[in-house]
């Protein structure tokens, strides 16, 4: 009877969170105080393209069928945001976890808190939601601690306690995948590594979604609302899939991910709004 009335107040509702937290385990008073979106895919993105064409030569000369970069060691644990909308930081720090990875052979956990805390002067909103290019944006100029050095609290209202001398991580830019472009997606986390992306998860089918291939059908493209993880692709029973980690916990989903259907529709904005670091 609960999980009936939560998702009545779900549907009910659908329009009036900020997305991004896991929201059927709130109560309407936290609903109210996350209030607002993350993304408007209408605002000009700044920031280059990658090109699609060099993505497609390098990704036709590895030929992969599928990839997951869980199985390689790029990706670390599955994290909790808590009641807090700041699901653009984990997905920012996902991506740079991978870019390390490759280039190190260590795999270190960002921190998230660093992020929430150090990046508004850079157009970030805590809890309230961001855009990934501007969480971006601060670690191309200041760089990122651990978790362990600057664990994660959930609570944007602490100030910055970013030290450089604890920094562990930097970037030197950051590339989008051109928008819509699902082809150039899959191709840049075969040749690249794990993409920061986001998705319209405003439906109580994304927040009950415990295991399978997601598919929904009221998805649109262009209502962003909750940044996630890109770690791969692969294919079930003639049904392609995308691999997506995010960041509610393990008890979400298949272990905190979710597979989501691939069938080049740009399914919930999936390639709408993707990025990735170069180090």
């Amino acid at each position: 009877v609960i999980w009936e009335d939560n998702k009545r107040v779900i549907d009910e509702n659908n329009n009036s969170f900020l997305r991004g937290t896991k929201m059927f385990t709130m109560t309407r008073h936290e609903y109210k105080r996350l209030q607002g979106a993350m993304i408007n895919s209408k605002i000009k993105k700044r920031g280059k393209n990658a090109s699609a064409r060099k993505l497609r030569a390098s990704a036709q000369k590895l030929g992969s069928v599928t990839v997951d970069y869980r199985a390689m060691g790029y990706v670390t644990e599955v994290k909790d945001q808590g009641y807090c909308g700041s699901c653009w930081a984990f997905s920012t720090t996902g991506a740079i976890e991978g870019q390390m990875f490759k280039r190190t052979g260590q795999l270190v956990s960002l921190s998230e808190q660093n992020l929430v805390d150090c990046s508004k002067p850079y157009g970030t909103y805590g809890c309230s939601g961001a855009w990934m290019a501007n969480a971006y944006n601060y670690v191309v100029q200041n760089g990122l601690q651990s978790t362990d050095t600057y664990p994660y609290t959930s609570v944007d209202t602490q100030p910055c306690f970013y030290d450089s001398s604890q920094s562990v991580a930097s970037i030197t830019d950051y590339r989008f995948i051109p928008s819509g472009d699902e082809q150039a997606l899959a191709d840049a986390v075969a040749t690249i590594g794990p993409i920061t992306i986001a998705v319209d998860a405003d439906h109580p089918s994304f927040m009950f979604y415990s295991s399978g291939i997601y598919e929904e059908p009221s998805c649109n493209p262009n209502n962003l609302s909750h940044a996630v993880l890109l770690v791969g692709y692969g294919s079930e029973g003639g049904q392609d899939y995308w691999i997506i980690k995010n960041s509610w916990g393990t008890a979400w989903g298949e272990g905190g991910y979710m597979r989501m259907i691939r069938n080049g529709s740009n399914t919930c904005g999936i390639a709408s709004y993707a990025l990735y670091p170069i180090l």
